[in-house]
């Protein structure tokens, strides 16, 4: 592999457990007696511990956290592997968020609605990271500006995204879904997600087309995707809060190629299961 490729193979390592992490959400209900009368030993455990506060009234987060990733190799690839997630996630009141999908501003809130711009990645994709790949070229890893609606209704969250990428494949993706997060106990909490992406023709053609030229090269055959539904995805979650500091998260989610993308030459199977597990520690 190139030097460049392995700049690119270490930026995806780093980058890829923002999609996990972000989603980490505190309940809000308190059962300190309940804890307290199971144990006299144990002190009661404090969930506002996990809601950032500094001494000067600024509000702020931050959670290092470290895991790994068990997915398929590209979008759409039959094999899989072991990638490790680290990360540093922080968060400035309701409005700044920094982690390793990039910069998250919020711009207006109101009665549960939000609006937040956002500054992010395309990690692309290289021909080396599949069999099936091999002859198409590399899609270059590129810059994204986007924007994100959300509604929250009680444990519901409802939400709409596009990003734009500048370079690289050129796509423009829109995300849209929904997740709910349900309370077992203090420490305990499960959610539960689906959501929905559509691409537009150059994100569709960059990574499931195949060119006359990438034909000739790879041994595949020729196809021309049009911009369309790409996936849907499923998601289930729980995290547990171990401690005052410390929390465990896992993860399990299921991927369906739609359309174009699931009929590409280069998708080697539809269903593009993944799993993951992170511990992370809150400062």
């Amino acid at each position: 592999m190139q030097p460049d490729k392995k700049a690119n193979q270490t930026l995806k390592l780093l980058f890829a457990v923002g999609a996990v992490l972000i989603p980490l959400v505190v309940p809000s209900g308190s059962h300190a007696a309940d804890a307290a009368s199971e144990s006299v030993a144990e002190p009661a455990f404090d969930p506002a511990r996990f809601e950032p506060s500094s001494a000067d009234g600024a509000v702020w987060s931050l959670i290092v956290g470290a895991g790994a990733l068990y997915a398929p190799e590209y979008e759409g690839s039959r094999g899989f592997k072991v990638s490790p997630l680290p990360a540093v996630i922080f968060t400035y009141g309701d409005w700044l968020t920094l982690d390793p999908r990039g910069i998250s501003v919020t711009a207006f809130t109101h009665q549960g609605f939000s609006l937040a711009g956002k500054v992010g990645y395309e990690m692309g994709r290289d021909e080396d990271d599949g069999d099936r790949l091999k002859g198409l070229g590399d899609i270059d890893f590129a810059a994204t500006i986007g924007a994100k609606a959300t509604y929250r209704w009680e444990a519901l969250e409802l939400y709409a995204e596009v990003d734009q990428t500048v370079g690289g494949s050129e796509s423009l993706i829109g995300k849209f879904g929904a997740e709910y997060t349900a309370p077992v106990t203090d420490r305990f909490f499960v959610s539960a997600g689906i959501s929905a992406t559509v691409a537009n023709e150059e994100h569709m053609q960059s990574y499931f087309g195949v060119t006359a030229a990438q034909s000739a090269a790879s041994g595949l055959r020729a196809f021309k995707p049009q911009a369309s539904l790409k996936r849907v995805d499923f998601s289930v979650s729980a995290t547990y809060m171990a401690t005052e500091n410390w929390l465990m998260r896992g993860e399990v989610g299921m991927g369906a190629l739609l359309g174009d993308a699931a009929d590409s030459p280069i998708v080697e199977r539809e269903l593009q299961p993944s799993f993951m597990a992170i511990v992370g520690y809150r400062f």
